[in-house]
């Protein structure tokens, strides 16, 4: 699965006919990747980060709380980290390829689980 860094995606749960993300912005880089979210106060509803290739993901110094979404090569949902507060680190199962942080309650409001499969659209 290879992410361009230039623009938004959409992110859609196909399995659950939910939206994860309507503007999710692409960390491909190290150094986008080890920035994340930091120096921001939130994320809106409708945005993201997507982390690839990313197998665990921290919240140090970061201001508030996100939900986590690991998912595989397929974009299967391997692993989902609800409300993970700040200065907390995850880890996703071998199989993850990529970390999508969301806004807090995301995954609750999508029913997002693992065997989910997610659909990426620019």
């Amino acid at each position: 699965m290879r992410m361009r860094p230039s623009h938004d995606l959409g992110i859609t749960n196909i399995t659950r006919g939910t939206e994860l993300a309507a503007r999710a912005r692409i960390a491909a880089s190290f150094w986008q990747r080890l920035v994340g979210l930091l120096g921001r106060r939130s994320l809106a509803a409708g945005e993201g980060l997507v982390l690839s290739p990313c197998r665990s993901v921290h919240t140090f110094f970061m201001l508030f709380t996100i939900d986590v979404v690991y998912v595989d090569g397929s974009r299967t949902v391997v692993k989902t980290v609800p409300r993970l507060k700040p200065f907390r680190t995850s880890v996703a199962q071998r199989t993850a390829h990529s970390a999508i942080e969301l806004p807090s309650g995301t995954i609750s409001g999508t029913h997002t689980v693992a065997g989910d499969r997610l659909a990426f659209s620019e």
